[in-house]
């Protein structure tokens, strides 16, 4: 059929696309509109992946938005914030509908602050469920980085769900502009409303009382809280650490130096508070009262000047047989229990330690050195943090061992300056992972076996990128659950040198069987095209024909002619070391070999 071209038919076409282009522009989603969505999946850490309903949004976006603080099947209605590269992000405004996963949040062990409070984000989701969902996005995480094969062990879950943390700081302020004392956590998105949280469900009850009876001797007492802005004011935080096995507790009242409340009765007002807290029937015991005074302009706990009001400034912790001492700025895992199960695992990932150098870099208060030295020739530990240094050296003259040595430093300088070769490297990072110049350094000590904690996934896979990269692969991983409830999961990896050409020992021996039963069902085939695709599957690595041929040649088979002669019969390219190894590991999944 022919077709008769008809005058202005090139300028008709071009005007319906411009149109199409007009409409397609106004499809797409409007930064500071409002929409409505199902929440399809979690990324790590709390990314909803929420698929737009609305059939006017599907532009290059394809009417899929990251909104955080969300729970998959939930009906949510957002705002949009941000457009970037192809991305969308929204707002939560308010959930429509609940998510079939969800119990109601009327039922027993639902915290009564949940939804205000910006502590947990799945109170409402079963633990199981919970477990299942950090299992699948650090597996996702670590799916796109690693190269080969390893062994993703099932997630491990804290032993306790509910009351599982031995330390709180508790902030004062007001849940709206000039209320009422406030004493408790952070409102859902705000940094500066606090919700009173005084039946939180993921602390022991005893730190429940001593909010309450802090915030109503204060309230009563007429004392303000300090204004961020304003810079003005006296009461800060409230600490609290309990130990799990012993039940001892230290609470400390961080204030400012600004008495103009009680001018000349702060001594007086103190020790009342410090009475009321002495009288609490509590599960466990009171052995240290502390004021720490904080006059810094920023929000953390810190200490200017610490006084002891009662007791001692310290209380003892039990871990694998270990005891630790505990101050209020030790470093320590928040959850006791579950940290029994995250060294358990680094203990079996650490394996035989007898007459070996074991390095603990970023070592914090010793914890998994302690664990690695009873059974170790020597442990190093390095820790930036002074305080928790002196500490590890002390709870290992407490507990006995004698081959441990600790220094005070940045890794990134203290590495580089160790005359002692390590056997094993245990890394035990803060949140951002390693600086990108101290993998280096740590990477150059060579060592078979590191053991790799992490606290961040997604940092975590930055560097085992870079450990893939100098010769490493990724053999175990373990993830444990230590915050129940929350977005948050600890990850254990263990990292195996691989082997070059030069560290293999090569052995010959003469056997001969009494049969050939043992050649039934070995010998196979494949062609190019699957030797290709299966390692382009499992290592990630493109291999040519070419390749292929001259390791064939190398392990006697029949070849192609002139298969290392290229055009003009000039010579290509040998295999490189690398596709070498892979293409072997193809014959030898093909039984070829």
């Amino acid at each position: 059929m022919i077709y008769q071209k008809w005058n202005g038919y090139e300028e008709k076409i071009e005007t319906i696309q411009k149109l199409e282009k007009i409409r397609r522009r106004k499809q797409r989603m409007k930064k500071g509109e409002i929409y409505t969505g199902t929440v399809e999946y979690l990324d790590f850490p709390n990314k909803g992946i929420v698929k737009v309903e609305a059939a006017e949004t599907t532009g290059e976006e394809s009417g899929k938005v990251i909104v955080k603080n969300t729970i998959p099947g939930q009906k949510i209605e957002f705002r949009v914030q941000k457009k970037r590269n192809g991305r969308c992000e929204g707002q939560l405004l308010r959930i429509l509908e609940p998510s079939p996963l969800e119990i109601s949040r009327e039922d027993e062990g639902v915290c009564p602050h949940f939804g205000k409070c910006g502590g947990c984000l799945y109170q409402t989701v079963p633990y199981p469920t919970q477990l299942e969902w950090k299992e699948q996005q650090v597996k996702k995480l670590l799916d796109e980085v690693v190269r080969e094969t390893y062994e993703f062990q099932p997630i491990l879950g804290s032993p306790i769900e509910y009351a599982y943390r031995n330390k709180m700081e508790f902030s004062f302020g007001d849940e709206v502009k000039d209320g009422p004392l406030a004493l408790g956590m952070h409102k859902k998105g705000s940094f500066y409303d606090v919700v009173t949280t005084d039946h939180c469900n993921i602390v022991h009850p005893d730190f429940c009382q001593i909010l309450s009876v802090t915030k109503q001797f204060f309230e009563e007492a007429g004392i303000h809280f300090y204004k961020k802005m304003q810079h003005i004011g006296y009461l800060r935080h409230l600490l609290v650490r309990r130990a799990v096995k012993t039940g001892e507790i230290l609470v400390a009242l961080v204030t400012t130096t600004q008495t103009e409340d009680f001018a000349g009765k702060e001594a007086d007002a103190l020790n009342q508070w410090m009475e009321k807290l002495l009288d609490l029937n509590l599960e466990g015991s009171i052995t240290g009262i502390l004021q720490i005074q904080n006059d810094s302009l920023a929000d953390v706990v810190q200490s200017d000047c610490t006084r002891v009001l009662y007791g001692k400034e310290f209380f003892y912790e039990e871990l694998l047989g270990l005891k630790f001492r505990i101050s209020p700025f030790s470093f320590f895992q928040t959850n006791s229990l579950g940290a029994e199960v995250l060294y358990q695992k680094v203990r079996e990932y650490i394996g035989d330690t007898k007459d070996k150098v074991v390095f603990d870099l970023y070592s914090g208060t010793g914890t998994i050195a302690q664990i690695a030295a009873s059974v170790a020739d020597k442990v190093i530990g390095v820790e930036i943090v002074e305080e928790a240094v002196e500490a590890a050296k002390e709870n290992a003259v407490r507990n006995g061992l004698s081959n441990c040595e600790f220094l005070a430093g940045d890794v990134l300088k203290v590495v580089g300056d160790l005359e002692e070769k390590p056997d094993l490297i245990i890394l035990d990072p803060p949140r951002d992972g390693i600086n990108p110049k101290a993998l280096e350094k740590i990477i150059a000590f060579g060592v078979d076996r590191m053991v790799y904690v992490s606290c961040k996934p997604t940092s975590l896979t930055r560097d085992l990128v870079v450990l893939q990269e100098r010769g490493y692969r990724v053999e175990k991983v373990c993830c444990v659950d230590m915050f129940p409830f929350t977005a948050n999961v600890e990850t254990v990896v263990l990292l195996g040198r691989k082997k070059s050409t030069e560290d293999m020992v090569y052995a010959y021996v003469d056997y001969e069987p009494e049969d050939d039963t043992y050649l039934q069902g070995m010998k196979g085939n494949a062609t190019y095209r699957e030797i290709k695709e299966w390692i382009k599957a499992e290592y990630g690595m493109s291999v040519s024909s070419l390749y292929v041929a001259q390791i064939k040649d190398k392990c006697g088979f029949e070849k192609r002619q002139n298969y290392n002669i290229g055009e003009n019969k000039a010579h290509v390219p040998n295999c490189p070391p690398e596709k070498e190894k892979a293409i072997l590991k193809a014959f030898k999944h093909f039984r070829m070999i």
